[in-house]
C-alpha cells in the first residue's frame, strides 16, 4: 500500500482538527482573530499533499490510483472547504454561542434545485482544480511514463461529472423539483402540510363555531 493513503487519510483529520480548533476560538475561547488566524491555515493541509505526491513521484515511483485521487481530493478539499466550514460553523454556534439551529436543505421545490446545481457548480471547480494540479504534477516532476498514467484522472473525472449531472440537477429539474432520497413529491408534501394544517384549525375552533 503506498504511504500517500496514509497522507490522504492525515489531511483529512488534519483539516478537521484546524477547523474545530478555530472554532472553538471562536466560540469557546472568544477570540475571533486567532480564529481566523487558525481557518487560514488550512490550505497549508493542501499543500502538504501535494508536497508528498511531488515528492513520491520525483523519486521515481509508479502511479498509482492513490495519486490520481489525491488531485480529486485536493479538488474537492478547495470547492467544498468554505462549505464544509461554514456548515460547520453553523453548528459549532447553535451548540455553544446560542445561535439559530441551522435549516435543512430543502428537498423538493426551486431550493432544491437551486441546491443541486450550486453543488454541480463546486464538483466542476473540484474537477478543474484536480485536472490543474495533475496537469502540474505531470510537467515538472513526473517523467513521461508517469505522466500518462497521470492522465488517466482526465476520464474519471468525465465519468464522475456526467453522473453527478445526471442524478443531480438534471434528475431534479425532469422530477418536478425533488431531490434524490426524497420519496414525497412536493405537491404532495403540500397538500399533507395543508392537511394538517385544517385539522388543526378545526381542532382549535370552539364548539359553538363547528
Amino acid at each position: 500500500m503506498s504511504h500517500i493513503w496514509f497522507v490522504i487519510l492525515g489531511c483529512e483529520i488534519g483539516f478537521w482538527a484546524v477547523v474545530l480548533a478555530g472554532l472553538v476560538a471562536r466560540y469557546l475561547l472568544r477570540r475571533p482573530r486567532l480564529s481566523t488566524g487558525i481557518l487560514l491555515a488550512v490550505p497549508v493541509v493542501d499543500l502538504a499533499l501535494v508536497a508528498a505526491v511531488s515528492l513520491d513521484l520525483s523519486s521515481g515511483a509508479p502511479v498509482q490510483s492513490v495519486h490520481r485521487l489525491a488531485g480529486i481530493y485536493l479538488g474537492v478539499t478547495v470547492a467544498f472547504g468554505h462549505s464544509m466550514i461554514a456548515w460547520a460553523d453553523g453548528w459549532f454556534a447553535h451548540r455553544f454561542a446560542g445561535g439559530p439551529r441551522p435549516r435543512r436543505t430543502s428537498t423538493t421545490g426551486p431550493a432544491a434545485l437551486r441546491h443541486e446545481v450550486t453543488a454541480f457548480a463546486r464538483w466542476l471547480a473540484a474537477a478543474a482544480i484536480a485536472a490543474g494540479i495533475t496537469w502540474l504534477l505531470a510537467i515538472t516532476v513526473a517523467d513521461d511514463s508517469q505522466a500518462r498514467d497521470l492522465y488517466g484522472i482526465f476520464p474519471t473525472l468525465g465519468v464522475v461529472t456526467a453522473i453527478w449531472l445526471v442524478t443531480g440537477p438534471v434528475w431534479t429539474a425532469v422530477s418536478g423539483g425533488r431531490r434524490r432520497g426524497s420519496d414525497v413529491p412536493a405537491a404532495q408534501q403540500d397538500r399533507r402540510t395543508r392537511h394538517r394544517g385544517d385539522r388543526i384549525d378545526e381542532q382549535q375552533r370552539e364548539p359553538g363555531q363547528r
